[in-house]
């Protein structure tokens, strides 16, 4: 109960207000409600579901619109590698991992990354199964509700709703630093945010500045700790 109460708080507040946002898209984009939904559980990932809605509007091949949600969604591969462990070694089914992983997205892995290694064995898996399908079925809601107020929103509020959960994403990222590696990780990100794009395709940027920002970050607190320059 503990996941499914602190999803019914922020979080899904705030991915909800994304959802709207992706519901108003798809009508405007002249899609299916069924079909906007499925694609919310197949996906479940707004920026995906972005590229595929524009995808359709533009007309573009199938196999292009493949490659294109697959190059975005390899973002979320940090996330999964860096989580997967925590609630691994809860439960050893394979199949029940790959099915939680599913589930690993921006807002799950915010407040599970953070709360998770805290927990005793046996209280994470049920943690992130109750929060991370709280995410999911309001999302749904949410989708279903935008879609049919897609007439009320004007385009550029709908577009702004889609820009929500990046911003609560970097707060929570803020509110989640403990260490000084952590404010050195989000240093290195912010710096080169605006730099690392110009130098790779679209889908691999957010990958390549997490792993430039992160190695970076961990290189300055080694050097740090072996000039005596931080505790051990």
């Amino acid at each position: 109960m503990d996941g499914v109460r602190v999803g019914l708080g922020g979080p899904t507040l705030f991915l909800g207000l994304t959802y709207l946002g992706i519901g108003s898209l798809a009508w405007q984009a002249n899609v299916s409600l069924g079909l906007v939904l499925m694609s919310t559980v197949l996906m479940w990932a707004g920026p995906a579901q972005v590229i595929f809605l524009a995808a359709l509007i533009n007309g573009l091949a199938l196999p292009a619109i493949a490659l294109s949600i697959t190059l975005s969604s390899v973002r979320l591969l940090p996330m999964c590698v860096s989580l997967l462990p925590f609630l691994r070694g809860a439960n050893g089914s394979r199949w029940h991992t790959l099915y939680m992983s599913h589930f690993i997205a921006v807002t799950a892995w915010v407040e599970s990354i953070r709360r998770l290694p805290d927990m005793p064995l046996h209280g994470r898996v049920p943690y992130f199964l109750g929060l991370s399908h709280t995410l999911f079925f309001g999302a749904l809601i949410a989708c279903a509700v935008g879609y049919f107020l897609a007439g009320l929103l004007a385009p550029a509020m709908a577009a702004g709703l889609l820009f929500v959960t990046p911003v609560y994403f970097t707060i929570a990222l803020v509110r989640n630093a403990r260490n000084t590696i952590d404010w050195f990780a989000l240093g290195f990100g912010f710096a080169l945010a605006p730099i690392v794009p110009h130098f790779v395709g679209a889908g691999f940027d957010l990958l390549v500045l997490g792993v430039t920002g992160g190695t970076a970050a961990w290189w300055l607190q080694r050097w740090r700790r072996k000039s005596g320059r931080a505790a051990s």
